[in-house]
């Protein structure tokens, strides 16, 4: 068991260094759209299994990348795990996009007020955030916070739990495969330039 424990200490160390801050990317044209991903309890199945993605997420953000919408991931994980979470994206067959990660205590302790900062950020730059993902309360109040529209927000049931978390959201979805009709139907690609 000891040498079972160290190995999981070394795993983890070995990328102790913090993911540095993304710049965020001017938009290529007035058409920019973006679709924003929590990560942690979005992506993965529970906000503690951060080695595990959920059923069909890569397919569901992949269809949204292949659409044309930049895609953002937001996560406040902490720091000494933070590093792992491009590696983890790329193993799991999640398109790349703009991975924006808390950098600081204060930001993870309020990761409404972080990812309405970012959110913001990228709006400033251009981009339309057209959807919106997420499995907690403090996702969809950034969210509402710059004005994703309600009906493109939509919640992730955590395993576990019998409902989802509270906010403004279209829908609670028990995971992504039931959403890959939606998102390959009824999202429209973005408008070329």
């Amino acid at each position: 068991m000891r040498n079972l424990f160290i190995l999981l200490l070394v795993m983890l160390c070995s990328s102790c260094a913090q993911l540095p801050p993304a710049e965020i990317p001017n938009t290529p044209s007035k058409h920019a759209q973006a679709v924003v991903f929590d990560i942690d309890g979005t992506l993965t199945p529970r906000v503690s299994a951060v080695f595990e993605a959920r059923t069909d997420a890569a397919k569901v953000v992949r269809i949204f990348a292949d659409k044309g919408y930049k895609i953002i991931y937001l996560s406040t994980r902490i720091s000494w795990l933070s590093a792992r979470i491009p590696g983890w994206l790329k193993d799991h067959g999640f398109p790349d996009g703009s991975v924006q990660v808390a950098q600081t205590d204060e930001e993870r302790s309020h990761p409404d007020d972080f990812k309405t900062r970012i959110l913001t950020g990228f709006i400033d730059h251009g981009w339309n955030i057209r959807f919106a993902y997420g499995d907690s309360s403090t996702d969809f109040k950034a969210y509402g916070a710059v004005g994703i529209q309600k009906e493109h927000v939509f919640a992730l049931l955590r395993n576990g739990e019998t409902s989802c978390q509270s906010g403004e959201w279209k829908a609670c979805l028990n995971g992504w495969t039931e959403h890959l009709d939606f998102v390959t139907r009824s999202v429209q690609s973005v408008p070329a330039n």
